[in-house]
């Protein structure tokens, strides 16, 4: 099974006691049995009662996500499983921030450690205004938010709990190293774009940089950039990378308006960003990059697929990120026309599309089990998403833009 895998301990990971790492096992544990044990309950639920009970209150069958949920919340079933979900996201964060806790000096000087091996730049500014809709709530449920307040906003703690805790979360599916966003979109470049060989690549909402450390393996001769609007997150991200032995420069940057100048980058990037901004927000994104870029750079943002890829009931289950977890943009970003969005910003038609990145970890383990057949590999993108897994069917959705050529 995937998520035996275990994180790889770096110098700027808080160590955990034996307690400690016993439950936060048990809270991966927790979160693997609702999506594997409790969700693929729901469909027949639907189908057997709350369907029917829907169409006599109504008169007519459920006709979108929104009508399944009127249709489900009633459902002891749907309660039980929302509930146990919440439950164990609270549970994850829990059981890290006693780690934490317990040294957090350590926790400081580690990070500090990695920051004097990195040669990258670091930049922090005085005055930065954080944007509402990541200040405003503590998205995933995590105690205080990517960029905490008054106090959290110092130091390095907050960025520590996200990269034990989003392991955790995903069930171990992002990789011993956390970075099987960054790692699928980066071998999905090596065979869709091979030979190419950027020389700027920016990754934007970065957090602690996990998804920006497989660019510097793969372009190591790059100049890389990982910005964020949280500062515990990129004080943290700075020093895992020295922490890794990369010199990658980090900065604390909005990414609808950054302080790069134009054309200044080849590739942007983004893992799972987008769904953290806002309405207002996506079309400055999208604007940006393609001010960023250089003629023919390539715009890849990585995400889940959008809603009209979707059926309603798997739309409904997705959606409860946007009720449950403290992800209030999660189903309205998934609604927006992203093709449109990126062809207001500048980019041609013609050069928008979305795609398949299979999941680096999930070819792996193909690999492994077939004896390293790359036809197993390719065999993972072919797969159909299913409700509930951590990523559709063994795959990123990436939404790929590039600039026109000069």
């Amino acid at each position: 099974m995937l998520n035996t895998f275990q994180q790889h301990f770096h110098d700027a990971l808080p160590s955990a006691t034996p307690d400690e790492a016993a439950r936060q096992e048990f809270a991966k544990s927790l979160k693997q049995f609702v999506q594997q044990g409790i969700l693929p309950g729901l469909g027949p639920v639907y189908k057997a009662r709350a369907t029917a009970r829907f169409e006599r209150e109504t008169g007519r069958a459920p006709a979108d996500r929104h009508d399944i949920r009127k249709a489900m919340t009633p459902d002891p079933y749907f309660q039980h499983y929302a509930a146990v979900n919440r439950i164990s996201q609270e549970l994850l964060w829990d059981s890290v921030i006693d780690s934490i806790d317990r040294d957090a000096d350590a926790v400081d000087a580690q990070a500090k450690a990695g920051s004097a091996k990195n040669k990258g730049e670091l930049r922090i500014p005085a005055d930065f205004e954080v944007p509402r809709y990541v200040s405003a709530l503590d998205i995933h449920c995590m105690p205080g938010g990517y960029n905490g307040r008054g106090a959290d906003t110092d130091g390095v703690r907050l960025g520590a709990l996200y990269d034990r805790g989003v392991y955790l979360y995903s069930m171990g599916y992002t990789g011993p190293d956390n970075d099987d966003m960054g790692r699928s979109v980066c071998n999905y470049i090596k065979r869709k774009l091979g030979g190419w060989t950027p020389k700027r690549i920016l990754d934007m909402g970065c957090t602690v940089g996990h998804s920006t450390l497989p660019y510097k393996e793969l372009f190591p001769d790059a100049e890389i950039w990982g910005i964020d609007v949280a500062a515990p997150q990129i004080r943290y991200a700075h020093g895992r990378a020295g922490a890794f032995g990369l010199d990658v420069n980090f900065a604390q940057m909005n990414a609808e308006q950054t302080a790069f100048e134009d054309g200044y980058f080849d590739l942007i990037v983004s893992h799972i960003m987008l769904h953290e901004t806002s309405g207002k927000a996506m079309p400055k994104v999208f604007a940006e990059c393609h001010r960023l870029l250089a003629p023919g750079g390539y715009m890849i943002h990585a995400d889940l697929p959008p809603f009209d890829l979707m059926d309603p009931f798997t739309q409904f289950i997705l959606d409860n990120e946007t009720y449950y977890n403290n992800e209030p943009f999660w189903g309205a970003m998934r609604d927006l026309d992203q093709v449109k969005l990126a062809t207001d910003a500048g980019f041609p038609p013609e050069t928008i599309r979305f795609d398949t990145a299979p999941m680096a970890v999930m070819e792996f383990a193909a690999q492994q089990a077939s004896g390293y057949s790359q036809e197993a590999a390719d065999a993972v993108a072919d797969r159909e998403f299913t409700a509930g897994e951590f990523a559709p069917g063994g795959g990123w959705e990436v939404l790929i833009a590039q600039k026109a050529a000069a």
